[in-house]
């Protein structure tokens, strides 16, 4: 009977050796291992045995990127206003000696870590700048987490503010001053839209103005021009005139000099014609629109007649 509860006694020991010898690591985590209290080894991913009673896992930990969600806290501007900022940061894990023996809690570390830099960063800034300059804070927590984290062989990949949130009666006071900003810049648009309405109107006037008076002194210049045209044209008709009756007086006296030379019976018809010439034109000059008043003695008439047989027999004699 002894026996064979010895014999069961070394095999429970045997097995539970056996099982704490062996150790099997997921993929994606490494192991440390640590024989009779010091750092022995690490354990890579898969089937790993080890000695039993002298050989312990210490840390299990995985080497892919870890997402660590900062929680909410106050800080404070440079200009003495109250915010609420949270935060998210990806990390992982380079060295897992240095993760395991350089800090106690990593998690607890970089969450005390991470608020502390943001309350450095958002102390630096104005409440105005810390919405507009939310890429600079993020830059500016991913260099000063990464040099801070690099002992406890720490990779910080991201840093990204998710919220900023300033206190209600920040809130209030800020709806304030967008509504006095909106306000005054409503005013100023208005203003300068009048100012542009009375430039754009006081210039439309003086422009119409400038073509009237261009318009007019293009119409006056175009009148003079084509009086200057009409008074050279009549000039030129009257002088063409003049020159055509010139023409033909010459021509009839050339006519009248050979008739008289043909026949010098025909000087009784010319006196006549003289003569009826002379009475048609007293008479024209009587019926003429304008009042005029003119002499004729009737003794005067044969001297006419003769005056001009006179003139009309010098060119026969030079002939």
């Amino acid at each position: 009977m002894n026996e064979l509860f010895g014999l069961l006694f070394l095999l429970g020991v045997g097995g539970w050796g056996i099982a704490n010898s062996v150790r099997i690591v997921n993929q994606g985590n490494i192991a440390l291992v640590e024989r009779l209290g010091s750092y022995s080894r690490r354990l890579e991913p898969g089937l790993n045995f080890m000695l039993p009673i002298l050989d312990r896992v210490v840390f299990e930990e995985t080497i892919r990127e870890k997402v660590l969600d900062v929680p909410p806290q106050q800080c404070i501007t440079r200009d003495n206003v109250t915010i609420t900022v949270d935060a998210v940061v990806y990390w992982r894990i380079m060295d897992m000696e240095r993760a395991y023996y350089k800090v106690e809690n990593l998690t607890m570390a970089m969450t005390n870590l991470v608020q502390t830099q943001i309350r450095a960063e958002i102390g630096k800034l104005e409440l105005d700048e810390t919405f507009t300059a939310r890429t600079q804070i993020n830059e500016n927590l991913l260099r000063d987490l990464d040099i801070a984290t690099d002992p406890w062989g720490v990779k910080v990949t991201r840093v990204e503010l998710r919220d900023i949130a300033p206190s209600q009666a920040v809130k209030d006071s800020m709806e304030l001053q967008m509504s006095a900003e909106r306000k005054r810049r409503a005013a100023i648009l208005t203003s300068e839209g009048e100012r542009e309405a009375a430039i754009n109107s006081a210039r439309g006037k003086a422009e119409a103005q400038v073509l009237a008076a261009q318009a007019e002194q293009k119409a006056a210049i175009l009148a003079a021009e084509a009086q200057q045209k009409v008074v050279v044209l009549r000039a030129q008709a009257e002088r063409q005139d003049q020159i055509l009756r010139a023409q033909g007086t010459a021509e009839a006296m050339k006519i009248i000099a050979a008739a008289l030379r043909e026949d010098p019976k025909t000087k009784e018809a010319l006196q006549f014609l003289l003569a009826q010439g002379y009475l048609d034109m007293g008479r024209t000059i009587g019926h003429s629109d304008s009042s005029k008043v003119l002499f004729m003695d009737p003794s005067s008439i044969p001297a006419t007649i003769e005056g001009v047989k006179s003139l009309i027999e010098q060119p026969s004699r030079e002939v």
